[in-house]
């Protein structure tokens, strides 16, 4: 029999070429098990499954037990029955499982084969039994790692994306939170999920987004980033357009405003669109402290933001071409700390944020049993002797570690991975042309921020366009009391979010 044709089509009637087929489609891999089992005097049978994908203590406890110790053999009818009637027979009234499908061609097999299900093959019958009982080894649900706080909920996804849905549904226990799941990546075939609200969320969201999961094409979906670079409205951006979290309060907060949630199988890290700039300011602990606190947060966010981005490039602009906005004490100080130094301000602040970017990029790669001391060494004995031998300033170094701080207030990496980028071409500004520069610089930032879209949604959404309502929530954070409605930036078909009348509708 060809291979290359009797992979796909209908399954055959014959036990023994099925499990041939079976072995040649899989290249006679080893961890292919094969179960064969001989039930009353006419009635043959074999599981098959890929070893450390199944569940085998269900396995042995519940399915095998059903087949060999119900009775099954024993119907008075059964030599009665056809191939086709026994396998409904096992399906309905033998089997101790919840998901248990039919499925009668080749490809759906071997999808659901290397899923962790189980496949059962009766001879003489033209379909087969799928039986799902996934028993992987997973990572518990522990705490986040990307966005800690220190008052809410500790627990954060995993690379599971069924326990991913749970997390949401404890949130959320809603019948209108709709589910819907897809495969993408022609050779791992992965599992990418949405989850919305269909009674909130603006239904031109929902098909944009399914338009443009469908629309990718792609051998593999190994993350979710993957997903994102497909689906981002342009690339062409060191802005984040499409928000992540591995936090399942702050995806259900999302999914209640009306957003779309996108959860990728292997991953904890959940994609959340359409998203607007001042969402990456925001952190789930602002609804979990007072609202004056939380807006306080907020706007030291916003402040460790502009730091983070311009603090060098004024610092180079200023000490190169306008000294004379600087008090005299400290124009002479800043003078004797660089009498020594043999750099430009420019070269220098550039030395420095490259240094301290490889030392970033290393404190992540570096053991965590030696990362601290890497830490230690490269922010205190390597800077201090860099001043000591004349190389940098001490104001340099002043500059550099503030920086380097307000970009970890920042509660979004993608954010603040975007400030850090732009840093270096504000300094480049400044050191070519003062204030100016980089007066130049933010001018083509806003522009370029205010032509931005997220799935055709306006990126400085509620600044531009302005919508007044949602400042409460974006801007500042009004007490939970005064926010009674959702924001208008994603056009949800239910505003109102609290102090509703009537009843439930039917």
């Amino acid at each position: 029999m060809d291979k290359s044709t009797s992979l796909k089509g209908q399954l055959l009637s014959s036990l023994q070429e099925n499990e041939i087929l079976l072995q040649q489609a899989l290249g006679g891999s080893t961890d292919l098990v094969k179960k064969k089992l001989i039930l009353g005097a006419n009635t043959e049978l074999a599981l098959f499954y890929i070893d450390g994908l199944v569940d085998t203590g269900i396995l042995h406890n519940s399915i095998l037990y059903s087949l060999t110790e119900r009775g099954f053999s024993e119907h008075d009818d059964l030599k009665k029955r056809n191939a086709e009637q026994k396998l409904g027979l096992l399906k309905d009234y033998v089997l101790m499982a919840g998901d248990i499908k039919e499925i009668a061609d080749y490809d759906k097999l071997l999808h659901d084969l290397l899923s962790g299900c189980i496949i059962l093959l009766l001879e003489g019958a033209n379909n087969a039994l799928r039986i799902a009982l996934p028993g992987w080894e997973d990572r518990n649900v522990g705490e986040p790692s990307s966005q800690a706080v220190i008052r809410g909920p500790m627990e954060g996804f995993t690379e599971r994306l069924r326990t991913n849905t749970a997390l949401i549904r404890r949130k959320i226990k809603d019948r209108h939170l709709w589910l819907e799941t897809f495969q993408i990546g022609k050779v791992t075939q992965t599992d990418v999920a949405i989850m919305y609200l269909d009674n909130v969320v603006n239904a031109e969201i929902v098909n944009e987004v399914k338009r443009r999961l469908h629309k990718i094409d792609t051998d593999s979906i190994l993350e979710s980033g993957y997903i994102e670079e497909f689906i981002q409205d342009t690339a062409v951006t060191p802005f984040p357009t499409i928000y992540n979290s591995d936090r399942p309060d702050t995806i259900a907060a999302g999914i209640l405003d009306g957003k779309v949630a996108i959860l990728v199988d292997g991953t904890p890290f959940v994609l959340l669109v359409p998203a607007f700039f001042l969402n990456f300011f925001q952190s789930a602990e602002d609804y979990y402290q007072r609202a004056d606190i939380a807006t306080l947060l907020r706007f030291i966010r916003y402040l460790a933001f502009f730091v983070t981005m311009l603090a060098p490039a004024l610092y180079v602009a200023i000490t190169t071409y306008h000294q004379e906005m600087i008090p005299t004490t400290l124009v002479i100080s800043l003078a004797a700390q660089r009498e020594t130094v043999p750099f430009p301000a420019f070269v220098e602040a550039m030395l420095m944020e490259i240094v301290y970017e490889v030392l970033r990029e290393a404190g992540v790669r570096i053991p965590k049993n030696i990362g601290q001391a890497i830490s230690i060494v490269g922010t205190l004995v390597i800077g201090q002797a860099a001043v000591e031998a004349g190389f940098i300033s001490s104001a340099m170094v002043i500059i550099v570690s503030v920086t380097a701080i307000s970009s970890f207030v920042i509660p979004e990496t993608g954010m603040s991975i975007a400030a850090r980028i732009i840093r270096f071409v504000l300094m480049a500004l400044g050191a070519f042309m003062g204030l100016y520069g980089i007066l130049f610089g933010i001018f083509m930032i806003v522009l370029h921020l205010a032509g931005l879209r997220s799935f055709g949604m306006p990126y400085m959404s509620p600044l531009g366009p302005y919508i007044q309502s949602d400042l409460k929530d974006s801007v500042f954070r009004f007490p939970w009391p005064k926010l009674t409605t959702r924001p208008k930036q994603t056009g949800p078909v239910d505003l109102k979010r609290q102090g509703q009348t009537g009843g439930e509708e039917p």
